[in-house]
């Protein structure tokens, strides 16, 4: 469930009437409101932010990514 709420300076307050018994224990998550975006998001924003053109990369690296990485053969000498 996921509850619209403000914080008055002392409790966190729900915006909108809640149907939980009184005294109901609960687990809070708290994350301010605007700084939610989805995983796909800041995974997107943080490839924008570090991409970079460099003439010293191999021009197949996104290709052969697990020879690069992992030491693997090139997917031409697997088979």
């Amino acid at each position: 469930m996921t509850v619209n709420a403000h914080f008055d300076g002392r409790a966190i307050i729900p915006d909108e009437p809640l149907d939980l018994p009184p005294n109901q224990a609960l687990i809070v998550h708290i994350e301010p409101v605007g700084t939610r975006g989805t995983a796909e998001d800041s995974a997107l924003a943080w490839l924008a932010a570090n991409a970079v053109e460099n003439d010293d990369l191999p021009a197949d690296l996104a290709d052969q990514h697990d020879h690069y990485l992992y030491g693997c053969p090139r997917k031409d000498e697997r088979r």
